[in-house]
């Protein structure tokens, strides 16, 4: 069965696993997914991912959640741009999440970045998704 939107399939099984207080979800690995999990890991919203192959030619991503006295780290985690609608932005356009609480992480032509880092590196592009 192919999957139509996998990056919204990631955001639901992060969201889903919080609310159960789950300490590690698991999701299909893809390179979009991994570098939407680095930006994730690198602003300090996850513990880390690690891959990890389940029988040749099929891999496995293992995402370890961040909780701060019980609570989960993500409070929202939303889909910007969908399958159906893709939404872009110019540098200058960048959205500021919750003015500047959260990030929106995007595909831009340097690679997923978050909107601090394209800021920096002066480069607009795809918007995935808002964490906060």
């Amino acid at each position: 069965m192919s999957m139509t939107d996998p990056l919204g399939d990631l955001l639901a099984r992060i969201r889903n696993g919080q609310q159960a207080h789950q300490p590690v979800v698991q999701s299909p690995a893809s390179k979009i997914r991994a570098n939407v999990l680095e930006v994730l890991q690198r602003e300090g919203y996850i513990r880390g991912y690690s891959r990890e192959e389940v029988r040749p030619g099929v891999a496995e991503l293992k995402i370890e959640l961040k909780y701060v006295d019980g609570e989960p780290v993500i409070r929202e985690i939303t889909r910007v741009s969908k399958p159906g609608r893709r939404i872009y932005s110019r540098v200058s356009d960048l959205p500021r999440v919750y003015n500047g609480l959260g990030i929106a992480i995007l595909s831009t032509p340097r690679g997923v970045m978050s909107d601090n880092e394209a800021r920096a590196a002066n480069v607009g592009g795809e918007i995935l998704c808002r964490v906060f």
